[in-house]
């Protein structure tokens, strides 16, 4: 997450998080804060890191943090973990989940656009996009047989 924020513009980071430049203290209180699931192949080996955590000043929002493998991208894994950590977000009391990426990353923008109607915000060459968790539509279906989040 650190890198993606670097990539994206100091005035976004103000406005995100209040200021330009995260603490390391800042960053252990948000991971803190957050939960995040890992998920394993059937060998054990790692194929992606998801997380949420809560959204400085916007109560009731989660953010969310997905990052899938290179080996395993394209397989509907990014979709069902994003729909599994949404659903426990909604679960939890959140009302809405956010992502903050570059506007480049067609990946993660269509696998927020396949949980449900998500408002899109253009910050610079960074999109915020939000989904309020009412909206979320049903599960995804997984491309790879026998695979669950």
């Amino acid at each position: 997450m650190r890198q993606m924020h670097r990539r994206c513009s100091s005035e976004a980071m103000h406005r995100r998080w209040g200021r330009p430049v995260l603490a390391e203290r800042d960053y252990h209180r948000l991971l803190h804060a957050a939960q995040c699931f890992l998920t394993r192949d059937g060998a054990g080996e790692a194929v992606a890191l998801t997380c949420l955590g809560p959204v400085p000043g916007e109560a009731g929002c989660a953010d969310l943090g997905l990052q899938v493998a290179d080996a395993s991208q394209g397989l509907g894994i990014g979709t069902a973990l994003a729909w599994h950590a949404a659903s426990h977000a909604r679960t939890a009391g959140w009302h809405t989940l956010t992502a903050y990426t570059q506007a480049t990353n067609t990946a993660l923008l269509g696998v927020l656009r396949a949980l449900g109607p998500v408002a899109e915000n253009r910050d610079g060459p960074c999109v915020e996009v939000r989904l309020p968790l009412n909206a979320l539509t049903r599960p995804p279906r997984l491309r790879e047989v026998g695979w669950s989040p």
